[in-house]
């Protein structure tokens, strides 16, 4: 779920989104519980007693028991008394219908006391509850689109009464109750639809500030960690500079404000690939935190150094990052403090990635001591992020049995915790990978099934990795033989990638390939014939016509071309030697003779 990067780096996020106040337009970094209080009492069910006399209908109309059952909410989140949560929620559910009667003057009210009932729903977990409570709340403050006007027709000009009524306070609640809406969704892994409703929010904040309001660089900052959890970065960058722009413009040289917006669009162009452009972000963020004594903070940013630094193949520098990090990171939060674990994590994967694996593998053992039994506090995702780390420091060191095991205890971190979907995601599908390694089909199979449902689900089914998925699926339903089934994926696959990485990618060219291989499966060779023909002419153009996988490719061509000619009783054999021999072209058996798919796997 995206949140707010404040300057301090302040706490995780909680579990639920809290109502946004209508006196300020800016986002919060995360949606907490509704109360400080409430949150850490027990939720009981409120007796009879509890609940006060009984409104009747024409209560409901007295125009001052709105106010007074919205008060009484915010009293019962705040006290969590006589029933807490649950009582709260009677009255705020309770005050929006007497607010509604009222009508017109009640909206900016009757929004809050949504605001406030979805909130509680959000604490108690119900986040799908609290949707239609949010949209119902935003539709009462947000104006309606003007209509199309006729031909002939002039304009219908606005009151100044209504300009008025619909001002400044109308535009903050609607702003808020998007905002809110979008934190919901994001929830419960909706992220298209939660982008759209921050999108939604964010305009109606400008056209109230205007666009260069230091508000709007909040907001700025809010969308765009949406959209880098969407993978969408170039949208994320464009909204990261624009908030970049107008902190420069409105703070003082080298403020907090410039850091956090420093900070993630290192994030964004070290995504994208843009490791200097990361880099001078990066030590530029680190000397304004000097500047102002944040030596924790100056520590996460060296581990961010670190990571760069990696990525480039300046491990020496990488090294003297991570240690830096490492001894202040110890000195502040304690040697059992998540964060430390992460560092030992960085350089558990950069002496991997050095060939000193000794190293490597004493560093990982470091860390999951750290995760067996980390400080109180520790946030689930964190402790199962680094799990996942190890995991693939594990996997490619070979051990795949003590792999699964890390990724199970993760996934049993993070399964139930809401706004994690697409994290437990990620887990089942590596999972997958290694059920399929070690010849678990099944396994593979149902892991790659809960993952690609999930992505479904969350909006995430326009990105590469969705299709990698999808043909990581299909390979293990051929072994299953499946083949009707794998068709259908490694089609979807093949739509996915062609969209996001286009039709000459290796990862395109690999699913052709393996479409190639179940189409003569199923007697449609003609179909085979078509997409080896373009695999042939792509490979021989990227790689020239010496290269062996072109040569396979002329092979399996040449095979197929062959047995177009013959009769129909032909020798179904091609799942043996097309799929089995050529999809899996450049995996290499590893010493337990397990099959390495290194054309198909996942990156950890």
């Amino acid at each position: 779920m995206p949140g707010l990067a404040a300057a301090d780096a302040a706490s995780p996020p909680s579990a639920a989104p809290a109502p946004r106040r209508l006196s300020s337009p800016l986002p919060r970094r995360a949606p907490p519980s509704p109360s400080p209080s409430s949150a850490s009492r027990a939720v009981g069910k409120p007796s009879r007693k509890s609940l006060g006399p009984e409104t009747d209908e024409a209560a409901l109309d007295n125009p001052d028991l709105g106010p007074f059952l919205l008060k009484q909410a915010r009293d019962a989140m705040v006290s969590g008394e006589g029933g807490g949560a649950a009582r709260a929620l009677e009255f705020a559910e309770r005050a929006a219908r007497a607010l509604e009667r009222r009508g017109e003057g009640a909206e900016l009210e009757l929004a809050m006391s949504l605001h406030v009932a979805a909130a509680i729903h959000c604490g108690l977990g119900r986040h799908a509850d609290a949707v239609p409570v949010l949209e119902r709340a935003v539709a009462v403050v947000t104006p309606p689109a003007p209509a199309p006007v006729a031909e002939g027709e002039g304009e219908a000009v606005p009151q100044p009464g209504e300009e008025v009524r619909k001002g400044e306070e109308w535009a903050l609640a609607a702003f808020s109750g998007w905002m809110q809406l979008g934190d919901t969704h994001a929830m419960l892994g909706r992220m298209d639809e939660s982008i759209a409703c921050y999108g939604k929010g964010f305009e109606i904040q400008m056209a109230a500030l205007g666009d260069r309001d230091p508000r709007v660089a909040e907001t700025c900052r809010y969308l765009a960690e949406a959209h880098v959890q969407a993978l969408q970065f170039d949208e994320a960058e464009k909204l990261c500079r624009k908030a970049l722009e107008i902190h420069r413009e409105h703070s003082a040289p080298a403020s907090l404000e410039e850091a956090s917006d420093r900070r993630l669009m290192a994030l964004i162009l070290d995504a994208k690939g843009d490791y200097d452009g990361a880099l001078e972000h990066l030590v530029l963020a680190s000397m304004t935190m000097v500047a102002n004594g944040r030596d924790v903070e100056v520590a996460t940013i060296d581990v961010a150094i670190g990571n760069t630094y990696l990525a480039l193949a300046r491990f020496d520098e990488s090294v003297f990052s991570y240690q830096k990090a490492l001894t202040v990171l110890k000195s502040a939060r304690g040697d059992d403090h998540p964060s430390v674990a992460s560092v030992f994590v960085r350089l558990a994967d950069l002496y991997h990635r050095t060939g000193k694996l000794r190293e490597s593998k004493s560093y990982c053992e470091n860390a999951l001591r750290v995760y067996a039994k980390p400080a109180p506090g520790a946030a689930p995702d964190e402790v199962g992020g680094g799990l996942m780390e190890i995991a693939a420091i594990y996997e490619a060191l070979g051990e795949l049995d003590d792999a699964l095991k890390l990724l199970q205890r993760a996934l049993k971190l993070l399964e139930d915790s809401p706004g994690q979907w697409s994290a437990v995601a990620g887990i089942e599908a590596q999972m997958g990978v290694l059920y399929y390694m070690i010849g678990r089909y099944a396994d593979s199979r149902n892991s790659f099934e809960s993952a690609v449902s999930k992505l479904r689900a969350s909006g995430e089914r326009k990105s590469a990795f969705f299709g990698v998925l999808l043909n990581q699926m299909g390979l293990a339903c051929v072994q299953l033989f499946k083949i009707d089934e794998a068709a259908q994926l490694f089609e979807e696959a093949r739509a996915v990638l062609e969209q996001e990485c286009g039709a000459s990618h290796p990862d395109t060219l690999g699913v052709y390939s393996n479409l190639a291989a179940i189409y003569d499966a199923m007697g449609r060779v003609e179909d085979a014939i078509e997409i080896l023909e373009h695999v042939l002419k792509v490979r021989e153009e990227k790689l020239g016509t010496a290269n062996p996988d072109v040569e396979d490719e002329k092979r399996r061509l040449a095979e197929l071309l062959k047995e177009a000619g013959r009769s129909r009783n032909r020798k179904q054999k091609s799942l043996d030697n097309l799929f089995g021999n050529n999809t899996q072209r450049g995996a290499k058996k590893d010493s337990s003779g397990g099959r390495r798919w290194s054309n198909f796997g996942f990156r950890s």
